[in-house]
C-alpha cells in the first residue's frame, strides 16, 4: 500500500514537472547611453552652467558622454581642465555640442542654436515667459524637439524644484540689492534695516514664496518693518507658520497696497501662478511712491508685478521711472553663479540618470507624469495650453499623447 502511494506521489511529481513553471520576471535595467551637451551661454551676462564637473564625473563614471564646450563654465568659476579631468570631452564649436542627444543649457536657445540640434532631441533650458516669441516656439517645433521648460518641471512631491532653488537664491540675494541701491551713491542714503533711535526700513513684498520667505529671514534679521501681500491666504498662513514670526500680512486690495507702497523703501514682486505674474501695481501706484524707492521686480521674467516694469540686464540693471528706481533682472541668480550651477546641478544629474535607467527621454516622460509636466512641445506639437493660448496657437495634451501611444 505505502509502495503504492509512494510511486503515484512520484509519477506525479514527475508530470508536474513538465508543466509551465512560474517565476518572477527580472526587470531589465536602462543600458541606455546618454550623448549629453553642455553649450557656453552666449546671452549677455548669463553665467550660470547645468552641471559642475563632480557631476560631470558621476555621469562619465555611469557610462554617459558628456561635451562641454570651451569656457562654458568660466563664467561659474570652473575651469576647461576641471571638465577634461571629470572625463568630459571639450568641444571648441557650437555645433558639435548641440548634436548631442540631450542638450542642458540656462537661457532660452536661439532660433540658430535650435537648427543645430537633431530632430527628436532632448531640449532642458529656462522658458523666459515674457521673452518668449512664437518664432522661437515654431522653430523649436519644425525642428521636432522634446523641449522642456525648467519653470514647469516639477518633482514627485509636487514642487518645482528648479523654480525653488533660484527663488532661495532671489530672495536671498535680493536685498543686498536693496542695501546697494539704497545707500547714498545710488538712493536715498538710508541703511537697510535699522538702529537703536532711528526708523527701520520699511520693506513691501508682493508674494507669499519662496523668494518672499528667503527675502523675509533676511530683512527681519537686519532689522527692517517688513509687509506682505498675497491673495492666496494659505500662503499667508504657511509663510508666518514657516517663519516662525509675527510679521504683518494681507490680502492684496489696492486701497491698502496703495496707502503701504508710498511709505516703502523698498518694494518686492515675487507673485507668480500658471499663467504667469499678475501685475497688481498700477503707473498711477508707482508715481506716488517715494522718490529714490527701490522696486525689485524678481517676476519680471514671467511678465513682472509692476505696470512700469521692463527687463533689464546684470549689465545695465536699473532704469528710473518717476523717480523711482527699478531693478527688472530676470535672471538674479546668476550674480552669484557658482552656487547657482551647484544647486541645478544636483537637480538635472539624478534626472538624468533617471532617464537613463528609464530607457530615454521618452520614457520617463511616459512613466512620470511629475517630469512629462515639464515639457512644452513634444516631437513638433505645443503641448502647454498657457504658451497656446497667448500666441494664439493649437496644442495637443501631453496626456492624450501618452493615451494614443498605448
Amino acid at each position: 500500500m505505502k509502495s503504492s502511494l509512494k510511486s503515484g506521489i512520484e509519477a506525479l511529481a514527475k508530470e508536474h514537472a513538465l508543466y509551465p513553471q512560474e517565476a518572477l520576471l527580472k526587470i531589465p535595467e536602462g543600458t541606455t547611453r546618454l550623448n549629453i551637451g553642455i553649450p557656453k551661454e552666449i546671452q549677455d551676462l548669463e553665467n550660470r552652467v547645468c552641471l559642475t564637473p563632480e557631476a560631470v564625473a558621476l555621469l562619465v563614471n555611469n557610462g554617459h558622454d558628456v561635451v562641454v564646450e570651451t569656457g562654458a563654465g568660466v563664467s561659474a568659476k570652473y575651469s576647461d581642465k576641471e571638465y577634461s579631468d571629470a572625463g568630459a570631452k571639450i568641444a571648441y564649436s557650437s555645433q558639435e555640442v548641440f548634436q548631442s542627444n540631450i542638450v542642458l543649457k540656462i537661457e532660452p536657445p536661439t532660433i540658430q542654436e535650435i537648427s543645430m540640434m537633431k530632430p527628436g532631441s532632448t531640449l532642458f533650458s529656462a522658458l523666459q515667459i515674457s521673452t518668449l516669441t512664437p518664432e522661437l516656439v515654431q522653430a523649436i517645433n519644425k525642428q521636432k524637439l522634446i523641449a522642456l521648460g525648467f519653470e514647469f518641471i516639477e518633482d514627485k512631491v509636487g514642487g518645482m524644484p528648479v523654480v525653488r532653488a533660484m527663488s532661495e537664491i532671489a530672495g536671498s540675494t535680493v536685498m543686498l540689492i536693496a542695501a546697494e541701491y539704497l545707500n547714498s551713491k545710488n538712493g536715498k542714503g538710508v541703511i537697510l534695516g535699522g538702529i537703536t533711535g532711528v526708523p527701520p526700513t520699511k520693506v513691501v513684498i508682493l508674494g507669499a514664496g519662496t523668494v518672499a520667505e528667503y527675502a523675509v529671514r533676511a530683512a527681519a534679521g537686519l532689522g527692517c518693518e517688513v509687509k506682505i501681500f498675497d491673495n492666496q491666504v494659505y500662503k499667508l498662513r504657511r509663510l508666518k507658520h514657516d517663519l516662525g514670526l509675527q510679521i504683518y500680512t494681507s490680502t492684496i486690495d489696492t486701497i491698502t497696497l496703495r496707502k503701504e507702497l508710498r511709505e516703502a523703501d523698498v518694494v518686492i514682486g515675487s507673485l507668480r501662478s500658471d499663467e504667469g505674474s499678475p501685475c497688481v501695481v498700477t503707473e498711477d501706484m508707482v508715481a506716488e511712491m517715494m522718490p529714490n524707492s527701490v522696486i525689485i521686480d524678481v517676476s519680471i521674467d514671467q511678465g513682472g508685478c509692476f505696470e512700469t516694469s521692463r527687463v533689464t540686464s546684470h549689465k545695465n540693471p536699473i532704469f528710473r521711472k518717476y523717480d523711482v528706481i527699478h531693478y527688472c533682472v530676470p535672471n538674479i541668480a546668476s550674480r552669484v553663479a557658482r552656487t547657482a550651477t551647484t544647486a541645478l546641478s544636483n537637480i538635472f544629474t539624478p534626472i538624468i540618470l533617471q532617464i537613463a535607467k528609464k530607457g530615454g527621454t521618452e520614457e520617463l516622460i511616459y512613466s512620470k507624469e511629475w517630469f512629462m509636466k515639464g515639457v512644452y512641445s513634444y516631437k513638433g506639437s505645443l503641448t502647454n495650453p498657457y504658451i497656446a493660448k497667448k500666441f494664439n496657437m493649437k496644442y495637443k495634451d501631453m496626456k492624450l499623447i501618452l493615451a494614443a501611444r498605448f
